[in-house]
């Protein structure tokens, strides 16, 4: 029986990386809130609005491009191959996520108060 190992390989790293990003996310979220309103006192409701836009860009962007990447992929001839290809791939969507978590930041900080004026 000659088993796929690309399917196999799909299933894991879309559950892997579709938890991470959910996980990251809800945490982002709940202490972004936070961040966010001390960036911007006394506007509780931009700092909610704002918040949810970036949750709902950060899903967005991170599981269509988890969804894209499986295009990419090689055929996969052995169980080492299968762990090492979900490894990388998996740790490329961390430091993506990492990037883009600073770089919102940065942005955050640096232009908010030319947003609410």
């Amino acid at each position: 029986m000659n088993i796929n190992l690309n399917i196999i390989g799909y299933f894991i790293y879309l559950s892997i990386t579709i938890f991470i990003i959910l996980k990251v996310g809800k945490i982002c979220y709940k202490n972004g809130n936070i961040y966010v309103a001390a960036l911007i006192p006394n506007h509780a409701e931009i700092c909610q609005k704002i918040n949810q836009v970036l949750l709902m860009a950060y899903y967005l962007l991170n599981i269509g491009y988890c969804a894209v990447t499986l295009i990419s992929w090689q055929k996969i001839t052995s169980s080492t191959q299968l762990i090492e290809t979900i490894g990388i791939k998996t740790a490329i969507i961390i430091f993506i996520i990492s990037i883009l978590h600073y770089l919102n930041i940065i942005l955050l900080t640096k232009y908010i108060q030319k947003l609410i004026k």
